[in-house]
């Protein structure tokens, strides 16, 4: 990030907690909430992506209470921390600056757009590679899709060749889009 990152822009990366995660065999990894299945409609681990939510929301929290407003904000991930950002910023009352989504879905899906409570102005850029063999780039697609028919400044960027990674010019879109949103005071 540090290549990318304006000059007034403080950058925060949180890792997730290790967890047993389903997919894994079980096995412990680093992970926001358990991932059960690779099918699109299959079951979600609802409760802990709730708990994952309420995490993001108190760090967005601490930097209000340290003085950053929350529309100078901007939340984003790559892969499960992305669909973690995402749904995070929809279920955020106050106003955020962005969201970046990277290579990633939007979890319980289908209770949106009824579900969402607030920030459908918010500028929203996610990006994926066209060959990504583990969050398919259909389900980028299908959150692209879904995401436009209720934010008013969605945009969806298409990496050509790029698999589950990402690249030179998705990291220069990235930095394009947040000098874009977050500009000097």
């Amino acid at each position: 990030m540090g290549g990318i990152r304006p000059p007034h822009v403080k950058v925060i990366c949180p890792t997730a907690p290790t967890m047993p995660v389903t997919l894994n065999a079980g096995f412990r990894m680093p992970s926001w909430f358990d991932l059960r299945t690779l099918d699109a409609n299959g079951p979600e681990d609802e409760e802990g992506i709730r708990r994952a939510t309420e995490l993001v929301h108190s760090m967005i929290e601490q930097e209000v209470k340290a003085g950053i407003p929350s529309n100078r904000i901007v939340i984003g991930g790559f892969s499960q921390g992305g669909a973690l950002a995402l749904y995070s910023a929809l279920m955020y009352s106050k106003p955020l600056a962005g969201v970046v989504a990277l290579s990633c879905w939007l979890p319980l899906h289908k209770n949106f757009p009824a579900a969402a409570l607030g920030n459908t102005d918010i500028p929203y850029l996610q990006c994926h590679g066209d060959c990504d063999p583990i969050v398919p780039y259909k389900w980028g697609q299908l959150t692209a899709s879904m995401m436009k028919q209720f934010l008013k400044q969605a945009e969806f960027k298409t990496y050509r060749g790029m698999m589950h990674s990402s690249s030179d010019e998705e990291m220069r879109d990235v930095k394009l889009f947040v000098e874009r949103i977050l500009r000097p005071e």
